[in-house]
Parts: C-alpha cells; structure tokens; sequence
C-alpha cells in the first residue's frame, strides 16, 4: 500500500513539472509589434498649433468638396428661398461635419478630439462670422483657441519675429512657443543671421539682403575673402600655400608622395590623387594603353612603340603547322591508295583537295561581323 502511494506521488510530482515546463514553453504575449504605420500615425499627438492647423485644413477641404453641391429636392430656386443657400446652410455644415478629420495622415485621433471640443466655435463661425472673418485658421486657432499665432508673429503674446535677414527662421513663428530667435541657415551666422558663417564669403550684400557663398574646397577652416583658391587663408590637406601668388596650389601628389604599385599609375586630382591599373600587356607603366608600358608583361613584346600578344601569334603557329602536316597526311595516303587502284586514287586525292581548300579559305576569310564604330561615335557615346 505504502509503495502505490509513493507511486501515485510520484506521478503526480512529475505531471506537475511537466505541466510547469509546458507552461514556460508557451512564449509569453508579444504587443502588437506588427502595428501598422498608419495606425501610429494617426493616434500621434501633434503640438497645439499644428493640430488646430491640421483641424482647419480638413475642414477648408470639407468646404472645398462641397462647394458645388445644393439641395437634394428638385427646384433649387424653391429651396434656396425656403431654406436659405446651401452655401451657408446648417446641412451642408453637417456635411463637412461628417468626413471631418478622416482625410488627416497624423493625429487623426486628436483631430476628432479637437473637433468635439471646438464644435460650438467652429458652427458659431459658420453661423455669424462666415463672412466677415473669412480666415477660419486666424478667427479660431489664433483668436479664440489661442494656440497660434499670424505669419510672422511667436510666443505667449505673439511678439513680431525678428527679419533674420532672410536667411533662416525665426523659432516658434506661428506659434505660441519658441524664444524668436533665428536659426540661420547653412553659411550665416550671428543673432540675425547676418554675417556669413566659417569657410563662406560674402559674395553680395545690400541693405536687405546678405547672400554667402561656400570657400573653394582648397580652403580649410580659416575660411576666405572670396572666390576660387587663390582667396584662401588656409589651405586644406592636399593643397600648399603659394607665397608669391598668395592662396593655395595643388600638390602634384603623382611626383611628391606617389604610393601606387608597380602595376598602377598615378593620376592627380585637386586635392588628391587617383592610382588607375596598367594595361594587361604593361609590366609597369606610364599611363593607359598598351603604348604606355614601361616594360612589356610576359607573353608580350615590345613592337612599334606597343607591347604586342606574342603567345597567340606561337599559339597560331602551332595550329598553322599542326594543319599542314594532316594536309601532307591526307596526301600521303592518297599516293599509297594509287598504288592499288588509280580510280579510287583520283576521288580520295579529289576529296581531300576539296577539303584543303574549303578549309583554307573559311579559315582565311574574317567573318562578317558588325563593323566597328568610327572614333567620332564612341567620343560622342562616351560624352554621353
């Protein structure tokens, strides 16, 4: 008795291991890491101003859809007088109302709040201010939500923005946020953005506008006074100051610090240098081409000025003289079939002179292939 308890234990025991084991095999819930991009999208939460932008877009669309429409009922001049144009009337507000916030990419979900939560402003404009404040974005996001403000304005009380000179922005324009600062663009600099940033030059200025341009890429960070090399006040890597002409030269890096193998040449570019592999037939060369070799590579020879294939030409050779010996085969073995019987003599010799010259000359004409383009057509395909 004793024993099957312990037996029955020991199951049970075991069963619950199992069981435990089962359990942590199951890989624990995964969050929807599949969630589509539009979904994100549209649950993103947008700053104040730009959701109240994104509201009143959707509506102006709203009003643009529905521009051209009119009563549902028959005759339009009835309805008009009884009911009123359905330009301003209440249904096609509803209308508008009714697709509001479902063309919106981001926020959507805040759009819809933002709906609800301005829907007795938005049919009061509608309603009383539809034609003298035209400008929904100004009377409700600027106005009366007061989360925006004008073109040119930032801040809690929208203060002026500064000019910045027309070469940035000014930060929180539009905005009841930002400190109306400017953030210059690239190559000005200063609290206005008026003066021209490191390694640019002032190309033109008058009392309104500033225009930099960028220093030659010979300049380093010194910068320049002006236009192309010469102007430089230090020069970059790759380039050396020239002390009679002042402004910077490139380095001949091909003559000064050529690192290119015996199997390349150098070719110099501003600033730095390029190594460009030899022609097959070259050892060592010069330039590109198999007229620039230095010394000819093995299977070649140096002939008028080029380094010419010589292992095909042996190769040629050895085809050639391999022929003529089956040729003086075949003819061997013609004169020792005359021997028994001149007829059979004659149409064997026939048959093999035949032969000789059928594979001559297929062997001695150069097939009839694309001709070649001209010089003149591969300069212009390669201008292309």
């Amino acid at each position: 008795m004793r024993l099957n308890r312990l037996l029955v234990s020991f199951v049970l025991v075991t069963l619950s291991i199992y069981a435990q084991l089962a359990e942590a095999d199951v890989p624990p819930e995964v969050p929807n890491l599949a969630k589509s991009k539009k979904d994100r999208q549209k649950s993103e939460k947008l700053p104040p101003c730009r959701a109240c932008t994104v509201l009143v877009n959707s509506f102006r669309d709203g009003m643009k859809r529905t521009e051209r429409s009119k009563h549902d009922g028959g005759d339009a001049a009835w309805e008009e007088e009884r009911l009123g144009s359905y330009k301003t009337s209440e249904l096609r507000l509803v209308e508008i109302q009714e697709s509001l916030c479902r063309d919106v990419g981001r926020g959507e979900d805040q759009c819809h709040l933002l709906a609800e939560e301005h829907e007795s402003q938005i049919e009061d404009w509608w309603k009383e201010h539809q034609t003298a404040q035209p400008d929904l974005h100004q009377w409700l996001c600027v106005e009366q939500a007061q989360v925006c403000c004008p073109d040119g304005f930032f801040g809690p009380n929208c203060d002026p923005c500064p000019s910045c000179f027309g070469n940035g922005k000014c930060k929180g324009n539009g905005t009841r946020k930002g400190n109306g600062k400017c953030a210059c663009e690239e190559g000005y600099g200063g609290d206005n953005c008026d003066s021209c940033g490191p390694e640019h030059y002032k190309s033109f200025r008058d009392t309104d506008k500033l225009l930099c341009s960028k220093c030659h890429k010979a300049c380093a960070a010194g910068g320049c006074t002006g236009a192309g090399p010469n102007a430089c006040r230090v020069c970059r890597s790759g380039w050396i100051m020239d002390s009679q002409r002042g402004g910077c030269t490139d380095i001949d890096e091909c003559i000064t610090a050529n690192t290119c193998t015996k199997q390349q040449f150098c070719v110099n570019t501003e600033g730095s240098f390029n190594c460009l592999e030899c022609d097959k037939s070259c050892d060592a060369c010069d330039g590109d081409g198999p007229d620039m070799c230095k010394e000819c590579a093995d299977g070649f020879e140096l002939r008028d000025g080029l380094c010419t294939d010589v292992s095909s030409e042996k190769r040629n050779q050895y085809v050639a003289f391999t022929r003529y010996l089956t040729y003086l085969g075949l003819c061997i073995a013609t004169c020792i079939v005359l021997q028994s019987s001149t007829w059979l003599a004659a149409l064997v010799g026939l048959a093999v002179a035949v032969y000789i010259s059928v594979s001559e000359y297929w062997l001695n004409t150069e097939p009839q292939g694309t001709p070649a383009p001209s010089p003149k057509i591969l300069d212009e395909l390669l201008q292309q």
